[in-house]
């Protein structure tokens, strides 16, 4: 095997995903800063933050996934230079995450009661409404926002998403200290601050981005004097029926991690405030392997659009190699950092919560251990699925997520996660054991999928 036939192709993989890999991790930054920040309140408002945050990781999921359907159409169509069908992909597109925007905001609004249903700690639910409510409301211009993110990454565009999320990040930090503390003569919010700022990155990074684009000359014959409302059902449905498949695999993956948050709350609020950060740390390296994922669903549509099938088995391969080795390093880091990258999130000088701070400190740094090993099987999973997205290939994958998840993985964390067993770290064991499961399964589904269609592409040309 002559590696340089996929090590030649890094350069320009990670030149088109590293502005994705760049805009993910400003998404997943907003988290971060607003969990640093909380933190330094005190642990019942981070686990707040976590619980209400489990609310919207579903929903986003759902969002978010549904949104990935644009990608591959636009690159299919980009390919092959039918301008037609990218603007109809754009219009519907779009049309339907506001649509989709608006209905997981009033689901999590109505919903929020369950919380008092969940056997979470009281104090932690009182402090997670409040902030939910305003967090929720920012679902709108975030599935908008993704939508058009979608198109522009579709167009490889990927470089002006990540301008309008690095600008929505700036915005964040400054409206959570000025919110969050009540500095400069603001008024001290606590977590609601943090749910203000994140509002208004939201809404400020969708203009941002809506705004670029319209004067960009590759994308403004597509984005302007759109008509919104006149709508063809052939391509709604073709978008949903590749969107929702999307939504479901992303769901079945956040929502075990949901209930892996769930599950650290019937163990106290340290577990779960501990969760949180375990968590927030992984989201920052599985953003740079959704990076490479993005660049698998465009490169790999590119290529479905010209019929080459070989070349896209190719650019693939090259793609999960790369992003293995990044990977590999992730965990090396999660594994030799596991007991410092805790202390960052929590105030160690805090006298009154010291005892709470340091149990929470213990706590994630054996759970970043259990992250350091799912690193690998975590990215392979990612860049697969992506890879099969761009094949348009949805149906099969999201059998595969739903038994890696739920048959194989909630069940272990649910076993193991129990207080007499192994606690959080039996959670988190389970998440391994789905994400490996998931690895494998998608895996063979590509590589069985890219021969058949090799196979019958030389049949045809003998013929």
């Amino acid at each position: 095997m002559n590696i340089t036939q996929y090590t030649s192709e890094f350069k320009y993989n990670w030149k088109l995903a590293a502005p994705v890999m760049l805009g993910m991790l400003g998404h997943t930054f907003v988290s971060f800063v607003d969990n640093i920040m909380v933190g330094q309140i005190g642990t019942a408002e981070l686990a707040a933050v976590s619980l209400g945050n489990s609310f919207m990781f579903i929903a986003m999921s759902i969002g978010i996934g549904f949104s990935t359907a644009i990608t591959p159409l636009i690159a299919e169509a980009d390919s092959s230079d039918n301008l037609q069908q990218a603007k109809s992909t754009y219009k519907h597109g779009l049309f339907l995450c506001t649509t989709l925007g608006i209905a997981l905001f009033s689901g999590i609004y109505f919903l929020k009661p369950l919380m008092y249903l969940m056997k979470q700690p009281k104090e932690v639910v009182e402090l997670a409404i409040p902030y939910l409510d305003l967090v929720a409301f920012s679902l709108i211009p975030l599935v908008i926002f993704e939508a058009i993110k979608q198109f522009s990454d579709g167009m490889s565009m990927t470089r002006y998403p990540m301008y309008a999320t690095l600008l929505a990040n700036i915005i964040n930090v400054i409206l959570n200290y000025l919110l969050i503390f009540g500095k400069f003569g603001f008024p001290e919010l606590g977590i609601v601050g943090a749910a203000y700022g994140t509002l208004a990155s939201r809404f400020i990074m969708v203009i941002y981005l809506w705004t670029l684009l319209r004067y960009k000359e590759r994308s403004a014959q597509i984005v302007k004097n759109i008509k919104f409302f006149v709508l063809d059902l052939t391509v709604i449905k073709r978008i949903v029926n590749l969107g929702a498949l999307s939504a479901m695999q992303m769901f079945f993956e956040v929502a075990i991690f949901t209930a892996a948050i769930w599950l650290s709350g019937l163990l106290g609020k340290n577990p779960q405030a501990a969760n949180q950060i375990a968590l927030n740390l992984s989201s920052m390296t599985f953003m740079v392997a959704m990076g490479l994922s993005v660049a698998s669903m465009i490169r790999v549509g590119n290529q479905k659009g010209l019929q080459n099938f070989k070349e896209l088995r190719r650019i693939a391969f090259s793609i999960f190699f790369l992003g293995i080795i990044l990977a590999v390093i992730f965990a090396i880091l999660f594994f030799v950092f596991h007991k410092i990258l805790p202390t960052i999130y929590v105030d160690l000088n805090d006298k009154a919560n010291y005892v709470d701070n340091m149990e929470v400190v213990s706590i994630a740094s054996k759970l970043l251990i259990a992250a350091a090993f799912f690193q690998i099987s975590d990215s392979i999973q990612v860049l697969v699925l992506g890879a099969l997205r761009g094949l348009q290939d949805v149906k099969i994958p999201t059998i595969l997520t739903f038994v890696s998840y739920w048959v194989v993985g909630f069940p272990v964390s649910y076993f193991l996660g129990k207080e007499e067993m192994y606690g959080s770290f039996g959670i988190w064991l389970g998440l391994l054991a789905g994400l490996t499961t998931a690895s494998i399964l998608l895996f063979i589904r590509f590589n069985r999928l890219t021969l058949k269609l090799i196979k019958e592409k030389e049949k045809l040309i003998l013929e």
